[in-house]
């Protein structure tokens, strides 16, 4: 069951999530925990915010000991996200994420066979037909990250923050092992990249001024009712909210909490050029059992390359809606990159917020359709490769 939070504490969290900087965030959650009652309900609570706490902390101090001051900048916790989806790209020291970020991004990074040289995280563009994918090489993960270990707080903080995770793995050195340690320090941090029986998406950048509930999956023991007056007792009342799969009212809480979070991942198996790597990958494979996919590669030859854009284009449920001005004859060729299940007015949305409130109807061109183009409003679903024309007052 919800853990009843007193009205203090719900005020106090609404004004979390209100704040404009990590230090007032860190300060508002430490206010928050004065109203949080002690007892075996709230403890997961009380944990997971006093962790949230310890990671803007660590980054603070970071700064701090930097030395920055005006104009600078020491490692960024959150970077600003660009192009369809930002990935964060992980994995130990010396696996080849340096010559990843060399080879398929924009990026001008130094490889260098150093251990643990990566102190920051370097962002860079990877192109996939029309779509491009920030990918963000983090430092290194060892056992403990998820303890503050090291660099752990902002490579585990990058993974929660992005849209999907690389881990790579040296397929000249026990990849199963190297996998395991990875994933093991994400799931300590309540970062899973398995796909759980129910999810909770919690958009509160909906500027609708209105609180939407979409349900593609099914509520156990509790009801939409019961999920819109759990949101609006937290200030929740203008955002979208996705539920699929399987999905009980205290999982809505964890999600309004952000306490856990699933990450779609790809792994990536590097130094398939080197002696014994194709061993090595059967073995990975056969322990992966399918659950995730699977890309062999070699960065310094390039091999593998196209196959890891496919495999994230995929696993993230990327689609490309192309839009067309009513006056115009021909499409344009930079499409909008949504996710899989997206719906015409979340194109408007992208577009601009007044399309929304001034949306008339739609004209939707694609090869799926039995008559093409077709008269649709902002509830019909987009797929891969439409046109959409929007009309609006």
């Amino acid at each position: 069951m919800p853990t009843n939070l007193p009205p203090e504490a719900l005020d106090k969290w609404a004004e979390v999530e209100a704040a404009r900087n990590p230090k007032e965030r860190m300060q508002k959650m430490q206010e928050f925990l004065k109203y949080v009652p002690q007892h075996k309900g709230t403890l997961k609570l009380r944990g997971q915010i006093k962790k949230k706490i310890a990671v803007i902390r660590n980054d603070l101090e970071d700064k701090k000991r930097k030395g920055t001051g005006k104009g600078s900048g020491g490692p960024k916790l959150f970077l600003e996200k660009e192009g369809a989806a930002q990935i964060a790209l992980i994995g130990m020291t010396n696996v080849g994420k340096s010559c990843l970020m060399s080879t398929a991004t924009n990026s001008k990074v130094k490889v260098t066979p150093t251990p643990y040289s990566t102190h920051e995280p370097v962002p860079g563009i990877m192109n996939y037909l029309d779509v491009q994918f920030q990918i963000v090489e983090a430092p290194a993960i060892m056992e403990g990250s998820a303890d503050g270990r090291a660099r752990g707080h902002i490579t585990l903080g990058l993974a929660r923050n992005a849209d999907g995770v690389i881990v790579m793995v040296d397929l000249s050195r026990d990849p199963v092992g190297q996998l395991k340690l990875v994933l093991g320090e994400l799931e300590k941090s309540r970062v899973l990249v398995s796909k759980p029986s129910g999810r909770v998406d919690i958009d509160r950048r909906h500027a609708g001024a209105t609180l939407r509930v979409i349900i593609t999956g099914r509520l156990i023991n509790c009801s939409i009712q019961d999920v819109e007056n759990l949101l609006r007792s937290y200030k929740i009342n203008d955002a979208i909210v996705r539920i699929s799969g399987d999905v009980s009212i205290d999982d809505v809480e964890d999600a309004i909490f952000e306490s856990t979070v699933y990450k779609p991942a790809v792994v990536v198996a590097n130094k398939l050029d080197l002696k014994g790597a194709d061993t090595n990958l059967r073995v990975l494979k056969k322990d992966v059992d399918g659950k995730l996919p699977v890309i062999a590669m070699s960065c310094e030859s390039k091999i593998g390359l196209d196959e890891l854009g496919k495999a994230l284009f995929e696993s993230l449920g990327v689609i490309r809606i192309y839009t067309k001005e009513p006056s115009a004859r021909v499409y344009s060729d930079h499409p909008f990159a949504l996710r899989r299940g997206a719906m015409v007015s979340d194109l408007a949305k992208n577009i601009h917020k007044e399309f929304v409130s001034n949306f008339l109807f739609a004209m939707v061109w694609a090869k799926r359709l039995p008559f093409s183009p077709k008269k649709v409003g902002l509830n019909f679903v987009l797929d891969d490769g439409d046109v959409v024309e929007i009309h609006v007052r």
